[in-house]
């Protein structure tokens, strides 16, 4: 999913962006509440990663204002108060969840699965396209029954195609969904990661380009 992360320390922003980007995420970074407005403004994000204390305002206020405006998308609060009543602060502004620093990464990436399982999409855990079956809770593609090697940059790929199976995608969409503002502008991502999915999807052809258009998984 694409992830909006918005944490003021850089040693902590940047190690928490390194590692959701390295399982297959698109991290979009925001130290302050102005920059995360504009983030949040002009993308749609499977996931937020709010810190409290920025230095230009309370995260809850920011959290509040976008309840207020009937946003839905998933918030994981991360801060390093840890009393009861803080935790309920957070809760009742309209987080999803609450996450105390410090934390292992490991919970954080199994608390961002949680979340992605309570959300819109989660009533599909498996996508079946043809021979194709695409387990989201596991994370793993079969096709035919034999299970593929399918790196994280080609199964959120794969994942975003499978979920509008059966319709056009643009490339802004596929890019805006699966990449982060730290792609090229201009550059061909998509296209290379489209390749190698038809590489090891295989015959007969899965993913389809409509010219001018985008691309289609359909069967």
């Amino acid at each position: 999913m694409r992830v909006l992360l918005i944490e003021d320390e850089d040693g902590l922003r940047g190690a928490i962006a390194r590692r959701l980007r390295a399982v297959g995420h698109a991290v979009d970074e925001a130290a302050d509440r102005l920059s995360a407005e504009d983030l949040f403004a002009e993308h749609e994000y499977g996931c937020v990663l709010l810190d409290r204390s920025l230095p230009d305002g309370e995260g809850l206020d920011m959290l509040r204002m976008w309840r207020r405006q009937k946003a839905t998308t998933p918030v994981l609060v991360l801060t390093a108060r840890d009393a009861v009543k803080a935790r309920v602060e957070g809760l009742e502004a309209g987080a999803d969840d609450y996450l105390v620093k410090p934390f292992a990464v490991e919970e954080l990436l199994a608390r961002i699965r949680a979340i992605g399982r309570r959300g819109p999409l989660a009533q599909t855990v498996v996508i079946e396209v043809g021979d194709l079956a695409f387990d989201t809770a596991r994370a793993e593609v079969r096709r035919a029954g034999v299970l593929l090697p399918l790196r994280p940059k080609e199964l959120s790929v794969l994942e975003y195609l499978c979920r509008r199976r059966g319709r056009v995608v643009s490339r802004s969409q596929l890019l805006d969904a699966c990449w982060d503002e730290t792609h090229e502008p201009g550059s061909n991502v998509d296209q290379v990661a489209i390749a190698a999915l038809r590489r090891k999807l295989g015959a007969p052809p899965l993913i389809h380009t409509r010219r001018g258009l985008g691309y289609i998984l359909d069967a």
